[in-house]
């Protein structure tokens, strides 16, 4: 595929990105393109341009979430731009090797020394953290940064890679222009409405001010009983998040507020060092197993299907059904408080950030204080989880 494919500002990225790789002059450059842009789609092209004009050139392809990354490599195979000399995988494998002990059990993870590859191309890169941007930059290799620059930004802190882009596609390309989500993401961006009415079979916003209040609760029922593994439920507050997960345990027959296997949880607090891979605010996994542990933990193995791994250790017996990341616990040390897990079946946007689902039920929630453009990316970010449905549920 010729630059004469795309459109001009896909051609002028993507001479841009060419350039830049084969003589790089700064650390790294960073690409902003908003959903259906086609970021991958420049990208998959730039990596067969690489491959004709230097055969040797090795790409490791990153995201920072597992589903992500089996995403990108779908894309990549799919385009013919994924070649044998690369790699495609999460960014923590990338960066970080496990230290093993005598008997064979990992003991924690360490920074990798080295990278064999000449290049580096961060998908998702709206994600990336302070901490984990700065262990890319060790690595000493150019790095293309690719990501939404519409989105939030990542959940811990106020570092924002995508917040000043160097390149930027915004010009929606004219496979995606009929696609309702898309039309509703810029929608959200543009304007931060979104309009009640149905803009497909599949893709609705309801509200209790124009709709019949059983008719909504009718279908917020029918979505929450009917919870399976490609779907997100998003909302704004946590006591909300809270609210939605109570109802879906209430729901699958689970009676006892205390987790059980099989339950779905989400990770609360980013832990570099454990007995296994290194975990991050927003990971969603299942429960195989879960025993109470003294007063203040239970033991838990909990598979993480996206990220091919599991965590086994102690979690936070306290955390489960809390508004709040809980940072102090009476008695002990914050080292000792264990991992901060609570239920997933129910999000907030923030930390649905890098996840995508079939199906995705959306309750607008905006918080009093947040700025317009704070409340654009809100919705704009909770919009773009959506793959083929979604449900928006709104109070005007």
């Amino acid at each position: 595929m010729t630059s004469l494919s795309f459109s001009e500002d896909q051609a002028r990225v993507l001479e841009r990105l060419h350039e830049w790789s084969l003589k790089p002059d700064s650390r790294s450059i960073t690409l902003g393109g908003y959903a259906g842009t086609g970021k991958t789609t420049v990208i998959a092209a730039l990596r067969r341009e690489l491959a004709a004009s230097c055969p040797d050139l090795s790409v490791a392809f990153c995201s920072y979430t597992g589903k992500a990354s089996q995403v990108l490599r779908q894309t990549l195979i799919a385009a013919g731009a994924l070649y044998p000399q690369d790699t495609c995988g999460t960014i923590h494998s990338l960066l970080y090797s496990p230290l093993v002990g005598e008997d064979g059990t990992i003991l924690g993870w360490m920074r990798s020394k080295e990278i064999d590859a000449n290049l580096i191309i961060v998908d998702e890169a709206s994600m990336v953290t302070d901490h984990i941007w700065q262990d890319l930059l060790i690595a000493n290799l150019p790095i293309i940064a690719v990501g939404d620059h519409g989105q939030l930004p990542p959940i811990e802190g106020k570092y924002n890679l995508m917040d000043k882009t160097d390149l930027t596609l915004e010009r929606i390309h004219r496979q995606a222009e009929n696609n309702p989500i898309i039309q509703l993401a810029q929608e959200a961006r543009l304007t931060g409405k979104i309009s009640v009415g149905d803009f497909s079979k599949s893709v609705r916003k309801f509200s209790y001010a124009t709709h019949e209040a059983s008719d909504v609760n009718d279908l917020v029922d029918h979505l929450l009983s009917n919870v399976h593994d490609d779907m997100l439920i998003l909302c704004g507050y946590n006591k909300t998040r809270v609210a939605l997960n109570k109802s879906v345990r209430q729901k699958l027959g689970r009676e006892s507020d205390d987790p059980e296997g099989g339950d779905r949880v989400v990770c609360l607090k980013n832990t570099y060092v454990t007995p296994g891979s290194p975990i991050y605010n927003g990971m969603v996994g299942t429960l195989d197993s879960i025993t109470p542990e003294g007063d203040h933990w239970y033991a838990a193995n909990i598979a993480f299907v996206d990220e091919e791994r599991e965590f086994a250790g102690l979690i936070s017996r306290h955390q489960f059904n809390q508004p709040q990341t809980i940072q102090t616990v009476p008695g002990l040390g914050p080292k000792h408080i264990g991992e901060r897990f609570d239920y997933g079946y129910a999000l907030t946007v923030h930390k649905s950030q890098g996840s995508q689902a079939n199906t995705v039920l959306l309750f607008e929630e905006r918080f009093p204080k947040s700025s317009d453009d704070d409340w654009r990316r809100w919705l704009y970010t909770a919009v773009t989880r959506a793959r083929e449905n979604l449900y928006i549920i709104g109070r005007d």
